[in-house]
């Protein structure tokens, strides 16, 4: 395979006949190189990869028909910058990936003194190599310059923007070129589909760009945000998230895990996170006294063993929930523990309870999957859309993208008039 020959723009060293030159005058220069170009593959590979081997030779072996010879010019950092632009455009992809890792590796040498010239040429070069079609090429240029603090602003820009993930992310998530201009101009226009999972796993994140990324309708990129022990979160955007967590158990374990967080956060999570959750929540040194002893309140409750059945369940979760009711302690947080612990029966109860209808009201409602049925009982309850969702989820046995969701800002999606319509409607059914 011959790679393709160099530009004309760009003359040979002296004494290298260049590659459009004929005729008998550059005859005795080639047959002189030709000369010091043994048929031997391994020795020209020995020789591609010499720091001492002439420039003429290094071009000659650029060309060479041997892929391994190719490549061992495009590692040799005494290649000349003919050489380099040529292997550039080699047909080869792997030598191309080498050449490309050499020179951006050059970069933060590029400003020393009298280096300018060369300098441009491995900018020039690599400019070239960062549109290259391979995916694995433009990779190769952006993890050697993921983290380097002098790479060209508009080389790094290029990489951001490209719409192969293994290119942009690691530019993304550590390139310290990167303004925060940049990285909110980046969400709103992403190049690739996890542009704002890369951009949330940033080290220190400003607060801004955080506020960005957890008011996108991203899930991944808001449980990496939350991830990030480093990234500036306001508290009122962690109490949004927060608000949304139940909906969403991969956030849980992050939320829990922040570096700091408030007493309302703590007992807001406690509502929603599994019990091993709780447990961590409980075990953290930086709360309240009076939060922790709460939470573990909490924590010792779920962990008691389950009543001993009796001969009638449903009498039993009945008498309980009007045994809270009574304490006063028939409120919303009870309702969601017994959802969590999957207690069909006692959430029945409660919600029953709560809504002073008979327990074969909210059964019906169950039984006909009628998730309108159950949003209007938790209506009459007094209780508020955070709970439907789940209730939904275990009594009628809905689907997620069946279940029937809160209006924006959190109110009721159906009517007051339509809510007493269903109430009424599965009281009377059931006569």
């Amino acid at each position: 395979m011959t790679a393709a020959p160099a530009p004309a723009e760009q003359a040979p060293p002296p004494g290298v006949p260049s590659p459009g030159i004929q005729g008998p005058a550059s005859l005795p220069v080639l047959g002189a190189i030709s000369r010091l170009v043994p048929p031997d593959e391994s020795a020209r590979v020995r020789l591609g990869a010499g720091k001492a081997t002439q420039v003429g030779v290094l071009l000659a072996l650029a060309r060479d028909e041997a892929v391994t010879v190719r490549a061992s010019v495009a590692l040799n950092q005494a290649a000349p910058p003919a050489a380099n632009a040529l292997l550039a455009r080699d047909l080869d992809e792997r030598v191309r990936t080498l050449v490309a890792r050499k020179l951006a590796l050059l970069l933060p040498g590029m400003a020393a003194s009298g280096r300018a010239r060369i300098g441009e040429h491995v900018i020039d070069v690599l400019e070239g190599l960062v549109s290259d079609e391979a995916v694995r090429v433009r990779a190769a240029i952006a993890d050697v310059v993921k983290e380097m603090a002098t790479a060209p602003r508009a080389l790094i820009l290029r990489l951001a923007a490209d719409t192969a993930l293994p290119v942009a992310e690691p530019v993304l998530r550590l390139s310290p070129i990167l303004t925060q201009a940049d990285l909110l101009a980046l969400l709103a226009a992403p190049p690739c589909p996890a542009t704002a999972v890369a951009i949330a796993r940033r080290p220190g994140l400003p607060e801004v760009v955080a506020d960005r990324i957890a008011a996108m309708a991203d899930s991944a990129a808001v449980e990496a945000l939350l991830a990030n022990p480093t990234a500036a979160i306001r508290e009122a955007t962690l109490d949004a998230l927060i608000a949304e967590a139940a909906d969403h158990p991969s956030w849980h374990g992050p939320l829990v895990r922040r570096p700091r967080l408030t007493a309302r956060a703590a007992a807001a999570l406690s509502e929603i996170v599994a019990t091993v959750l709780l447990e961590e929540l409980s075990a953290r040194a930086d709360l309240d006294p009076a939060i922790t002893a709460d939470l573990r309140h909490r924590l010792a409750a779920r962990l008691m063993p389950p009543p001993v059945a009796s001969a009638s369940p449903a009498a039993d979760a009945l008498a309980e929930a009007r045994h809270l009711a009574a304490r006063s302690r028939l409120d919303e947080g009870a309702v969601l523990d017994a959802v969590r612990r999957g207690e069909t029966r006692l959430a029945t109860a409660l919600l029953a309870v709560a809504a002073s209808v008979e327990m074969t009201v909210v059964e019906r409602a169950a039984s006909l999957r009628s998730g309108k049925g159950l949003v209007s009982l938790v209506w009459k309850a007094g209780f508020t859309m955070r709970l439907a969702g789940p209730l939904q989820t275990l009594l009628a046995r809905l689907a997620p993208e069946a279940v029937l969701r809160a209006a924006p800002g959190g109110d009721f999606p159906l009517s007051s008039e339509e809510m007493r319509w269903q109430i009424e409607f599965l009281s009377v059914s059931g006569r």
